[in-house]
């Protein structure tokens, strides 16, 4: 479970986040909905280790975790899934899964086991494995992107806009993917702009607007796109 309290954060004198409190139960998958400059990629960073927060608290099952390096947050077991754009591109297919292992570099059978497993989870990236990343499509990059987080042995991933720039077609097998990790028990926060996506995968939605949570609430079917976007347009009133 992650719990994120009181959270502010930003970069040098200027401030992003407002006092950020949310919570992602194990297991679940929470989405966090905003447009350009509201402050979702300095969340995700924040909690990724990226950047230190200045005020609040992060626990991930129930340890305290911030203000440790991204490194350290990718051992605990939080694992930042960038999007697909954010490959190796001088890299082959290969390699680049297996640079998602380093922090477990020793672990020769484990890594081989993993990578299998990246393989049988996503065959179109074991088709391509000699491939250079670069010259993969934009949902194979975000395939390679998700295949790199799973060699980290994660327990709870962060995925930064995966339906970014994909075709409708593609944006649903990237949705069908993230349901079947999900499947597996693996606790999951969502960051996007694309508001039906997070209506179909996630079980509470809340909309960052300059900086701060403008609405918060669990999904259901009484939950409609009109309602969110109200909000996310900064027409609604927390």
């Amino acid at each position: 479970m992650l719990e994120c309290k009181s959270i502010d954060a930003g970069y040098g004198k200027v401030q992003i986040l407002y006092g950020l409190d949310f919570t992602v139960p194990k297991g679940g998958l929470s989405a966090i909905l905003g447009g350009n400059g509201t402050g979702k990629s300095t969340a995700l960073k924040t909690l990724a280790g990226l950047v230190k927060p200045t005020r609040g608290e992060i626990l991930l099952d129930g340890k305290r975790i911030d203000g440790k390096g991204a490194h350290a947050m990718a051992a605990a077991g939080l694992c930042l899934v960038p999007q697909g754009k954010e490959v190796l591109g001088g890299l082959s297919v290969h390699e680049n899964i297996t640079v998602g292992a380093y922090h477990r570099r020793k672990d020769k059978p484990g890594i081989a086991e993993d990578v299998e497993m990246v393989y049988a989870e996503f065959p179109r990236l074991k088709a391509r494995y000699k491939a250079p990343a670069g010259l993969l499509s934009g949902g194979e990059r975000q395939m390679l992107s998700l295949g790199r987080a799973l060699m980290a042995r994660p327990s709870m991933l962060l995925l930064d806009e995966p339906s970014a720039a994909l075709a409708p077609k593609v944006v649903g097998e990237i949705s069908d993917i993230i349901r079947k990790l999900r499947a597996r028990g693996l606790t999951m926060l969502l960051v996007e702009q694309n508001v039906s996506m997070a209506l179909e995968l996630a079980d509470e939605v809340h909309i960052l607007r300059e900086g701060r949570f403008a609405y918060s609430r669990k999904n259901g079917p009484d939950l409609k796109v009109e309602e969110l976007r109200e909000f996310y347009l900064g027409k609604g009133q927390s």
